[in-house]
């Protein structure tokens, strides 16, 4: 037995020394009689000598590889032990939850008429605590008078850092009063965070019920409904000035309120730097109700990227802050205002294109948008049937950089939109503080409708009018088209009572809606017939006229 032992480890031992030493005495043979050998046995030798050396080189590997190995994996089972730490840290502090959430409910239930033993199903129940009680929930002192009958419970409750104090019993005088309005306090407080738990929880529209749960108990302020239009624009530049640092002229202001007479859509253009984002958004500071700004991305493709999506899979809907703002100017009597920030970074007629078509309808009964297919039980109280109605009493602001990382905003969006350009700072200039003012919407949509009946447009301009129109469609096949006429007569009448002139009011409109059509045609060829357009506007108008109108034509002739 120890004979066959012997020459087993003599074999090992032999092919050990081959491969791992063998190498060095076959390189020393290799190197006397290589000449010697033919071609095949010169091959061989070589295919030979490389298995030598192979062999020793993956040993080696094969052992750094093992040692590397069996390191990882005593590094990754000391991280898994951090992790399962951390883990039992958690799970402790999801019981420490579910237990202040159970006392909080406890303390509700207590609240609306209490009983000796409250049970619940909780945290308790995976650490085998005791069932709480009065005493334990509200406190020993409020125990003992609960079980006396001596007077009310009265607890200091933490939940979530909401509700936060303490309150002690006493049984005569003031103590009683003050007990008592304590315990009515954090009733109160515990009943609102429960709500907010279970709107985020179970609600598929939680933004829109936290909406309805802010404005459930809403107490508006008192509105000022004898300002007057002039007073009103005259004290936003004031406001502005002396409490937002912000300078602009009354055009642009008239501009601005006239605008919101002729369309829900406004959109502010120009370059940087101007206050085109900052107009509106202090515009809304001054109705004291802050406007939402939304800042448009190039992703944008269709109206979910602003009004949200139904996700089948969580069964929830997945609310933009577009949306939300949208349903809670519907709950607020004053005009509230949304800002889509560089709106033309993608393309407006694309995910703006349903609000766009729901803004021409004629009746605000028309102005509803699909949200989901059906109602369920639970969903907010401005939605019906799943849809929701754009208020009457919200306008649309757009910003828009003309470069070359936006794109150009169509026809169909400006036919439908007051376009108003900034492209100057106006200078600064001192006036006194002015605070801000209450207003609601109605009154506002009752200034416009009286400044359409005191400043209507003159059967003179009309005339004019008409005669332009007639000279555009013959030389240049433009027109005025319906949309304009009405705009037109919506926003003259409201200029002029802000403070301009009839004849302002028309040049802007005409150099804004009707001449802008230019930048779509082919200006090369029908430069000439430009200057014509000019002098026929200086003879009918008066030198001086329309300056806007004549300016923007003689720009347009020099860009070509």
């Amino acid at each position: 037995m120890a004979k066959v032992v012997y020459n087993i480890a003599a074999v090992f031992s032999s092919i050990l020394n081959l491969l791992v030493f063998g190498w060095l005495d076959y390189f020393s043979i290799f190197k006397t009689y290589f000449d010697t050998f033919d071609i095949v046995g010169k091959i061989g030798a070589v295919i030979l000598f490389a298995l030598l050396i192979a062999v020793p080189v993956l040993i080696v590997l094969i052992c750094v590889h093992r040692w590397r190995v069996n390191h990882q994996l005593k590094h990754d089972d000391t991280s898994n032990k951090a992790l399962y730490r951390e883990i039992g840290r958690l799970n402790k502090q999801v019981l420490d939850l579910m237990n202040e959430k159970n006392k909080v409910l406890a303390l509700k239930v207590n609240a609306m008429g209490g009983t000796e033993r409250i049970p619940y199903m909780g945290a308790s129940a995976l650490v085998d605590d005791t069932l709480p009680t009065v005493g334990n929930v509200v406190g020993g002192a409020a125990a003992g008078a609960a079980a006396a009958g001596e007077g009310a419970p009265v607890a200091g409750v933490a939940a979530d850092g909401v509700l936060t104090g303490s309150a002690s019993l006493a049984l005569a005088g003031e103590g009683v009063a003050d007990a008592a309005a304590a315990m009515a306090k954090a009733t109160v407080e515990a009943k609102a965070l429960a709500e907010e738990r279970e709107i985020a929880q179970a609600n598929r529209f939680p933004k829109l019920s936290l909406v309805d749960l802010k404005y459930r108990d809403f107490v508006p302020p008192t509105y000022d409904n004898e300002i007057s239009l002039v007073d009103f624009v005259e004290g936003y530049r004031a406001f502005a000035c002396s409490e937002m640092q912000l300078y602009y002229t009354p055009e642009i202001v008239r501009r601005y309120v006239a605008g919101m007479a002729a369309s829900k859509l406004l959109i502010l253009e120009g370059i940087s730097g101007t206050g085109k984002t900052s107009l509106p958004y202090s515009f809304s500071r001054y109705l004291d109700n802050p406007a939402t700004i939304v800042s448009a991305q190039p992703s944008y493709r269709d109206r979910t990227e602003v009004m949200g999506y139904f996700n089948e899979f969580s069964k929830r809907f997945n609310e933009t802050e577009f949306l939300r703002a949208m349903y809670e100017a519907g709950l607020r009597p004053d005009p509230s205002t949304i800002v889509l920030d560089e709106m033309n970074l993608a393309r407006v007629e694309y995910y703006f294109a349903e609000i766009l078509s729901v803004l021409e309808m004629p009746s605000h009964d028309e102005w509803v948008l699909d949200l989901v297919p059906t109602a369920w039980a639970g969903d907010p109280k401005g939605l019906h049937d799943g849809k929701i109605t754009v208020p009457d009493s919200l306008w649309f602001v757009g910003t828009a950089n003309n470069d070359d990382s936006t794109f150009t905003i169509t026809d169909k969006v400006y036919d439908r939109a007051i376009p108003i350009e900034l492209n100057e700072r106006a200078d600064a200039f001192e006036c006194p503080p002015h605070a801000r003012v209450h207003v609601t919407a109605e009154h506002l949509q009752y200034l416009f409708q009286k400044a359409k009946v005191e400043h209507v447009v003159s059967e003179e301009v009309l005339e004019k009018m008409h005669k332009m129109d007639q000279y555009l469609q013959t030389r240049f096949r433009l027109a005025f088209g319906n949309r304009i006429i009405k705009q037109m007569y919506d926003f003259i009448p409201v200029y002029v009572a802000c403070g301009g002139t009839e004849l302002g009011g028309i040049d802007y409109i005409i150099a804004r809606k009707v001449l802008k059509k230019f930048e779509s045609m082919n200006v090369s060829f029908v430069r000439d017939e430009m200057t014509g357009l000019i002098e026929y506007i200086k003879k009918t108008f008066g030198e001086g006229g329309l300056p806007d109108s004549v300016s923007y034509l003689q720009r347009i002739q020099n860009m070509y």
